[in-house]
């Protein structure tokens, strides 16, 4: 049992998610009042659940807004959220500057945002934890042989963002740390999701991952409830590589 999490009061975004679902239920487990956020209701257990699209400003501010009118503070956030364009995807070379623009904005402006305005809030209570989430391919270049059978590819912008969390959570973790908050990024390797993955895909991965193959969600859950733990208050500005010995390699 981790300690120090029974009753911190710890938002989710993208809680319903194959991640976000298993970190609301390892948080949960773990006696922390949960505050789930996403689009669609994940039925995670939560002690709330707030509907909201996070590429919204003024939703952010609604969902900060009740969690403070309900339980008057916010010890921990994760950004698990993973809002994207449908042209997802696409080939480099046929990327539209659009298309560019408006992930960024998504995915990495919302972290900004959401961070932003709960560090107001954390600095105010003198403590707090944020757990941003990362990717192996915000360290590290693409293997795109992995895609080789189906001619499939990995997002630019997926790495831009990524990479661009990691050293922002570095930033924010030595601006912040006076102010006994800590800031840390979770990254993990491929996860599992049979539904959407190619079976060369699974197979390739699983070739080379040092452990033979792709990880569970359930396995990213624990390194995120550690980070927000009192058993990790002396790590900050930590990028944490659950990744089965991916960049290792």
């Amino acid at each position: 049992m981790y300690s120090g999490l029974k009753d911190k009061v710890i938002l989710v975004t993208g809680a319903g998610g194959l991640i976000g679902r298993e970190s609301v239920k390892h948080l949960v487990s773990h006696a922390a009042i949960v505050v789930g956020v996403d689009v669609h209701e994940p039925h995670s257990g939560e002690s709330l659940f707030l509907k909201a699209d996070i590429t919204e400003k003024a939703e952010i501010d609604v969902v900060i807004g009740s969690v403070m009118a309900k339980y008057g503070r916010i010890d921990g956030l994760v950004n698990l959220a993973y809002p994207r364009t449908p042209d997802w995807g696409t080939a480099f070379e046929q990327i539209e500057y659009i298309s560019w623009q408006k992930n960024v904005d998504m995915q990495m402006n919302a972290v900004f945002y959401f961070c932003q305005q709960i560090l107001k809030i954390m600095k105010l209570q003198r403590g707090g934890s944020i757990v941003n989430i990362a990717s192996i391919y915000g360290v590290v270049g693409n293997d795109f042989t992995l895609y080789k059978e189906y001619n499939g590819t990995s997002p630019a912008a997926y790495s831009a963002i990524k990479g661009g969390i990691i050293n922002f959570s570095r930033y924010l973790a030595s601006y912040y740390g006076r102010d006994n908050i800590r800031v840390n990024c979770v990254s993990p390797g491929g996860i599992l999701d049979e539904k959407n993955q190619h079976p060369s895909f699974i197979k390739r991965y699983s070739d080379k991952s040092p452990l033979g193959r792709l990880g569970n969600a359930e396995e990213i859950a624990p390194a995120i409830s550690f980070l927000l733990s009192d058993d990790a208050a002396f790590i900050t500005g930590h990028n944490l590589m659950v990744d089965g010995g991916w960049t290792a390699i």
